[in-house]
């Protein structure tokens, strides 16, 4: 209440409290209000038609109006205008780039995931993700000044002012291209920030987290990264790299930052050419098909293909491996294996389980499979534009609708 009350200026304690009470209240009643806010009936009622006048709320037919009136005077009914504006997520990840243009609530009017060249410059993907972005703001029929916030999660630690630290390969300078600075006047609140953070806050949100206050979201397909969360609250870090997976180069059995995708395709090839697994079977067959897909391995595994059950304990000594530095250095209760491997990764997980107990001296950590898929990040970054809306940009807007009707 103190952010919305805060953006609404002094004396405007009481509007603030029901714009707050209105983000969770859907529907409701000036009794209603009342309840949720200690206000006095007067006071909100008097705080609810201030924002009414400023179309921050709009008034709903009343019971008669529905045809639900049964006796006595029908109760006025409210809820947030449909018209405050929208928010922006964009997953820009090395090789694919998520748009998302979403209401402040919980509708999404435009999606598009698209992929990226790698080798692309960082003044070519600065341009590429402004240029899918106006496109996406313009299929949802959105003015540039109606977008309420914006967050971006990027393949870089991220520190508070969107910037990202120097990379000795250029890595996340190209993955983070100036992107504080290029999208600056894009809405009130501007975000950057790192794609496991991003992961964390989407299954704290909506995916397997809701009802835990310790959890790391592990990002694994491409490159491992973990979001932390620690008693409710996202780890940052000066840089914002709190959970940043160079670490796991320097890890034994573990050697290399490169996630799931690249630790199946290379144990299925050594499998093979080390003559464990048959030319002629099912997993000989697809390495000789040259394109090792992961999620065909993992099929495989779970369809109880021994060569492929081999592949799947490996790689889950690996992952029973990076989740025991992460379980002796943050103590979560859960793991929450994210990305676009994530919904065929079971076969994997079950091995990591059995091997986690021996990594640790701590209580092991659950091991889970992120329901959200490929679009956690995405996911992440949309709840986060829609709490700036929620906490900075939509009392600032009722702030100014106020003055001009003052």
């Amino acid at each position: 209440m103190a952010e919305v009350s805060a953006g609404l200026g002094t004396g405007r304690a009481s509007v603030g409290a029901i714009l707050d009470f209105a983000w969770t209240a859907s529907e409701f009643t000036a009794t209603e209000a009342m309840a949720g806010t200690s206000l006095t009936r007067s006071t909100a009622i008097d705080a609810i038609d201030t924002l009414v006048g400023a179309e921050v709320l709009r008034e709903l037919p009343n019971a008669r109006a529905t045809g639900d009136y049964r006796a006595g005077r029908p109760a006025r009914r409210f809820a947030l205008s449909p018209d405050l504006g929208v928010v922006i997520g964009v997953d820009a990840g090395d090789t694919h780039l998520a748009v998302t243009v979403a209401d402040p609530l919980d509708r999404t009017l435009v999606h598009h995931r698209t992929e990226l060249d790698p080798t692309q410059s960082a003044e070519a993907r600065r341009a590429t993700i402004v240029e899918r972005m106006q496109a996406a703001r313009s299929e949802a029929g959105v003015d540039a000044d109606h977008v309420l916030a914006v967050c971006v999660g990027v393949a870089a630690p991220v520190d508070r002012d969107g910037i990202s630290p120097p990379h000795p390969q250029g890595f996340w300078e190209r993955t983070n291209p100036g992107l504080a600075a290029a999208l600056h006047d894009w809405a009130p609140v501007v975000e950057v920030k790192n794609d496991a953070q991003l992961a964390a806050i989407a299954e704290g949100t909506l995916g397997a987290a809701q009802d835990c206050r310790d959890y790391v979201a592990l990002l694994a397909s491409e490159r491992f990264g973990g979001g932390v969360v620690v008693d409710g609250h996202v780890l940052h870090g000066a840089h914002g790299g709190v959970g940043e997976g160079v670490v796991f180069d320097h890890i034994v059995g573990v050697g290399s930052a490169f996630g799931l995708r690249y630790a199946l395709q290379d144990q299925a090839r050594a499998a093979v050419e080390s003559g464990e697994a048959a030319t002629d079977g099912s997993l000989g067959r697809l390495v000789a098909d040259g394109t090792v897909e992961p999620r065909l391995v993992l099929t495989l595994a779970a369809s109880g293909d021994p060569d492929a059950l081999r592949v799947a304990e490996r790689v889950g000594a690996t992952v029973a491996r990076v989740v025991g530095v992460l379980g002796s250095m943050y103590d979560p209760a859960r793991v929450i294996v994210c990305g676009a491997v994530a919904e065929s990764v079971e076969p994997v997980l079950a091995a990591a389980r059995r091997i986690l107990p021996a990594e640790l001296h701590l209580p092991a950590p659950e091991i889970l499979a992120s329901s959200l898929g490929a679009e956690v990040v995405s996911v992440g970054a949309v709840a986060t534009a829609r709490r700036a809306a929620r906490e900075h940009a939509v009392p600032l807007l009722a702030a100014r609708r106020l003055r001009t009707t003052a």
